[in-house]
C-alpha cells in the first residue's frame, strides 16, 4: 500500500455504519442504523435483550450480511481491512472445557493473519506471548482454560483477540459477570490499548462504565435511539425510549445498571432482569 492511501484511510473512522438493516431469515433484527467511530475512541452499546447489539457487532465482522446499508470498516468497504479487526464473543458462547491452554487460545487469534491450516512461526508465538503479556496472564500460558476464573477468561479471549495487533476491537458484553473490581481492570487494560492506537466498541448493560470510561454512547433498539456523548445522551428520555417504560436503575458496588421489567402472561409482575 502506498503512503499516500494509507494516510488516507488513516484519516477516515474506524468504523462507519451506514442506514444498516441486518437481521435473520429475512426479518429485521436491525433498521436503518447510522453512526461513526472515531479513531482512538471507545463506543459503549446498550440497550435491552434482543436489541440487536449482537447482531450489530456480527455484522460488522461480516458474520450477517446486511439486508441494506454500507459498513466501513478502517476506511474500507467490503471486508478488505476485517483481518484487523479483533473479536471477543460472549463468554457463554465459548467451550471452556475444550481441552486447551491459555498459550493455545492466544496463538488462534494469529488465524487471521497465516490461515487456519498453516505451520504457526516463530513471529505468531512471540506476538501471542506478547498479547498475554500485556492482558497479564503470561505466567499462565499452561493452565487449561477450564480452571480460569471469569476475570482471567475475559483477559485470555482479549489476548486472542490483541495477537493479530488489531486497530479496532469489537467486545460483546466483555464484563458481564465480572465484580466491580476485575471490570475497572479490564477497563483500565482497554484504556492502555487505546493509549497505544486501538479502537473499542463494546456492548454492555453497565451505564457506569459507558458514561465514565466511553467517548460516545450508542443506545440501541432495533433502531438507533441515540448517539453521541454519554454526559450529553444518557438522559431518563432517551433511556426510557431505550429500555422502555418499566425501566429500573439499580446501583451495585458503585455501578448502575439498567433492569427492565417483565410481566407474566396473566399480567402479575414477576422479577427485575438485567438487560445487555
Amino acid at each position: 500500500m502506498s503512503t499516500d492511501i494509507k494516510e488516507k484511510k488513516q484519516t477516515k473512522p474506524a468504523l462507519a455504519v451506514r442506514n444498516l438493516w441486518a437481521g435473520y431469515n429475512g426479518k429485521p433484527v436491525l433498521e436503518a442504523v447510522n453512526f461513526q467511530v472515531d479513531r482512538g475512541d471507545m463506543v459503549g452499546v446498550i440497550g435491552p435483550n434482543g436489541s440487536g447489539k449482537s447482531t450489530l457487532i456480527k455484522t460488522i465482522l461480516g458474520l450477517i450480511k446486511p439486508m441494506r446499508g454500507e459498513i466501513s470498516v478502517l476506511g474500507s468497504e467490503g471486508g478488505s481491512e476485517r483481518h484487523l479487526v479483533g473479536y471477543t464473543p460472549q463468554t457463554e458462547l465459548v467451550d471452556w472445557d475444550f481441552p486447551v491452554t491459555v498459550a493455545d487460545v492466544a496463538l488462534m487469534g494469529r488465524y487471521s493473519r497465516r490461515g487456519l491450516f498453516r505451520w504457526t512461526t516463530k513471529e505468531d508465538r512471540e506476538a501471542a506471548d506478547d498479547a498475554l503479556e500485556m492482558v497479564k496472564m503470561f505466567d499462565l500460558r499452561d493452565r487449561l482454560i477450564g480452571e480460569l476464573s471469569g476475570g482471567q477468561r475475559r483477559r485470555v479471549l482479549l489476548a486472542r483477540a490483541m495477537a493479530h495487533k488489531p486497530e479496532l476491537l469489537l467486545l460483546d458484553e466483555p464484563m458481564a459477570g465480572l465484580d466491580a473490581t476485575a471490570q475497572h481492570q479490564l477497563l483500565d487494560l482497554l484504556d492502555d490499548l487505546r493509549s497505544k492506537g486501538a479502537t473499542v466498541v463494546l456492548s454492555t448493560h453497565d451505564l457506569s462504565c459507558v458514561s465514565q470510561r466511553c467517548d460516545k454512547a450508542a443506545c440501541l433498539n432495533r433502531r438507533l435511539i441515540a448517539f453521541g456523548k454519554p454526559s450529553e445522551i444518557l438522559n431518563e428520555q432517551v433511556l426510557g425510549d431505550t429500555f422502555g417504560t418499566h425501566l429500573l436503575m439499580v446501583h451495585l458496588d458503585g455501578q448502575a445498571y439498567a433492569y427492565q421489567h417483565h410481566t407474566h402472561p396473566d399480567g402479575s409482575p414477576s422479577d427485575f432482569q438485567a438487560e445487555g
